[in-house]
């Protein structure tokens, strides 16, 4: 019996051995194509070895200093790396060990900065429904996925929300997707009113929704209203791209591509590729210059903040990505991606919408696909699709709850970013033989056609 304490005591793990490029092989020796980088973490793929030696030269040289006694080198230069190519404005960066941390860290700079501007009263946070920013308290209860935040309840802060950015099931037929955004911009500006502006900190987004909806990229224009607005209350503008960005829709920070900068960007997963954990938060001047010529320090500190060896690491996943071109192969790949995954399921019976950007893309399963209609919670699609895509050596991320917290099954495909045309065809082949099986048996007792 195992001693570790699983996601669940009712599936039994393989254990993976050892892996290589966008393979993991288990201890029978079974291989398996990655085809989510685990959770959008693998960007540069599995064991590369200049990152491999660059963290065992920092090993060899200074595996640990508390932040509170020293900085140190390689937390130095990934700052100025990744501020010299982040969106204009920003000016610093820390650096934590996962998602959850960096979006905590985030929402207590987003109260600090306000209080030592003297707007003692902004507290409120808004967030969106259909949205995830963490499984530590404070992220859960800015997080939108109800089943996740159910049982914790009682624990966790009150939230402000408004409606997520989902043209599939969201956007009305009659209207343009102009209009959409203009309605959900507006959705924003009437709760900040509710709230009170002066009592609204910040609103939490994910620049493209990752594991709650699947891959759902906001329609053209919506990121610019939601900009606009908060700035006219004086609302800070979070976007979590801890899932999206660092690539992953084919430019470095996903909210590039929607023509804005926010006020504290979020990230991790692809930032370190997954060779030691880390994640980081990114801060605007304005904040920045606040502190300092307020209380002169950002109160949070944690124990492996800057860890040495994750910033050594990641520098090099992140020189490595640039001077190799790996940003110009998302979008080549998403292409193929885009384009292969219409060819094969496109028209599939259970197939209602298949989005996405760069190597980020979700494929929702529905029941019906003119009513969209989800199958029952209780038969649960996405394991089923999962189960059948690890036995034909596939790796995928599925989901459940898409629809409303409950009912609705989606997968999310995010693939190293080093994939070529074969792997893209054999994930897609995979991928299509695992929902085919999977559908076929649920629509089976359920007498879905």
């Amino acid at each position: 019996m195992s001693r570790v304490l699983h996601r669940s005591f009712k599936h039994a793990y393989p254990v993976a051995v050892s892996s290589s490029g966008c393979e993991i092989i288990d201890s029978e020796g079974k291989r398996y194509i990655d085809g989510s980088s685990g959770a959008a973490v693998s960007s540069l793929g599995h064991n590369h070895p200049e990152v491999v030696q660059a963290i065992k030269r920092q090993l060899e040289e200074l595996a640990y200093a508390h932040t509170s006694f020293f900085s140190s080198a390689p937390a130095e230069a990934l700052a100025e790396d990744l501020i010299a190519h982040a969106p204009p404005h920003f000016e610093l960066s820390q650096f934590l060990s996962s998602g959850s941390e960096a979006v905590e860290a985030a929402l207590k700079l987003a109260r600090q900065y306000h209080l030592e501007r003297g707007e003692a009263s902004r507290r409120i946070f808004i967030a969106r429904q259909h949205s995830y920013h963490g499984n530590t308290l404070g992220a859960l209860a800015v997080s939108g996925r109800e089943s996740a935040r159910a049982p914790f309840q009682p624990l966790l802060m009150p939230v402000s929300r408004v409606s997520a950015c989902y043209e599939y099931r969201d956007r009305d037929s009659r209207e343009t997707q102009e209009e959409y955004a203009k309605r959900l911009a507006e959705e924003l500006e009437a709760e900040i009113l509710r709230q009170g502006p002066e009592n609204v900190a910040a609103f939490i987004a994910e620049t493209v929704v990752g594991a709650t909806l699947g891959a759902v990229a906001a329609v053209p224009g919506y990121f610019k209203q939601v900009r606009a607005v908060c700035d006219r209350y004086g609302v800070l503008l979070i976007l979590d791209e801890v899932m999206c960005g660092m690539g992953r829709t084919g430019t470095l920070y996903a909210c590039e591509q929607e023509g804005i900068s926010p006020d504290l960007i979020t990230l991790a997963k692809g930032l370190g590729a997954g060779y030691v954990p880390l994640s980081a938060l990114l801060v605007r001047a304005e904040i920045a210059d606040c502190l300092r010529r307020g209380s002169g320090a950002f109160r949070h500190g944690q124990t492996f903040l800057g860890h040495p060896l994750a910033c050594a690491g990641a520098l090099a996943v992140q020189q490595i990505i640039r001077r190799d071109g790996w940003l110009e192969n998302v979008r080549r790949q998403g292409e193929r991606m885009q384009s292969r995954l219409r060819e094969r399921l496109g028209d599939h019976p259970f197939v209602g919408d298949i989005r996405g950007r760069g190597l980020f893309w979700g494929i929702e399963l529905v029941a019906d696909r003119d009513s969209k209609a989800p199958f029952a919670a209780d038969l649960a699609l996405n394991a089923l699709v999962k189960r059948e895509a690890m036995s034909a050596g596939l790796l995928v991320y599925p989901m459940g709850g898409t629809v409303n917290g409950r009912q609705g099954d989606h997968i999310l495909i995010a693939p190293p970013f080093i994939v070529d045309e074969k792997i893209v065809d054999a994930i897609v082949e995979r991928l299509g033989h695992a929902i085919d099986v999977a559908t076929n048996e649920v629509a089976s007792k359920s007498g879905a056609r």
